[in-house]
C-alpha cells in the first residue's frame, strides 16, 4: 500500500493517477492530522513533504527505507520525486523508486474483496456494525471480520480515516458521508 501523506490534495490526484495509471497500484491520501490512524505494513510505501518529515519524525524514524520525499528542487536523492519535472520524469523517477524498494505491483491479499468494499461503503456512510448485517444479511461477526480485514489491509484504523479512503478511491461521494 502506498500512502501519500500531505497537505496538498491537487497533488495527491497527480500521484494517486500516476500511481493507478502506470504502476497499477492504489495510493491513499491521507491527511497529515490523521497519520495516527495509519497501521504500520513492512510493505507500505509512505510518501511525504520535507517538512512533514521534520514535523513528524518519530513516525517516519522506523520508515526510513519506506519513505519517498516529494521535493521542489532538483535532488539527487533516489528516494525523491521532483513534482516540477515533465510526467514522463516523474513516472521514470517512481519507477526507480518501485524498482529499489522492490515492489512492483499490489499483491493480491492488500486488495479488498467485493464483500469488503460493500461493508467499507457502509461504513464510510455511518451506519454501524449491527447496521451493516441487517443490510447485507450477513451475522455480526462476519462485519467484525470484515472490518478487521479492511483495516489489516488498508492500514487504516479509525471509521473517519476508512471515509477518506472512499471518498478519495470512488468507492463513494463525499455527500454520502454522514456528517
Amino acid at each position: 500500500m502506498v500512502f501519500v501523506i500531505i497537505h496538498d490534495t491537487i497533488q495527491a490526484l497527480g500521484l494517486k493517477y500516476i500511481f493507478k495509471n502506470y504502476f497499477n497500484i492504489s495510493i491513499t491520501h491521507v491527511h497529515p492530522s490523521l497519520m495516527h490512524t495509519i497501521i504500520d505494513n513492512e510493505s507500505s510505501i509512505y510518501i511525504t513533504t520535507p517538512h512533514l518529515l521534520h514535523e513528524n519524525n518519530d513516525f517516519f524514524q522506523s520508515k526510513k527505507n519506506q519513505t519517498v520525499i516529494i521535493t521542489q528542487a532538483p535532488t539527487t536523492d533516489p528516494m525523491s520525486i521532483n513534482l516540477h519535472h515533465e510526467e514522463c520524469d516523474i513516472i521514470q523517477q517512481i519507477s526507480s523508486i518501485l524498482e529499489s524498494i522492490g515492489t512492483t505491483s499490489q499483491k493480491p491479499s492488500d486488495r479488498l474483496s467485493q464483500r469488503e468494499i460493500e461493508v467499507l461503503k457502509l461504513i464510510a456512510m455511518g451506519y454501524i456494525n449491527k447496521e451493516i448485517a441487517h443490510k447485507l444479511s450477513i451475522s455480526f461477526n462476519t462485519v467484525l471480520t470484515h472490518r478487521k480485514n479492511i483495516s489489516s489491509k488498508l492500514g487504516i484504523k479509525s471509521v473517519s480515516g476508512l471515509g477518506i479512503y472512499a471518498v478519495m478511491n470512488g468507492y463513494i461521494s463525499e455527500p454520502n458521508l454522514k456528517r
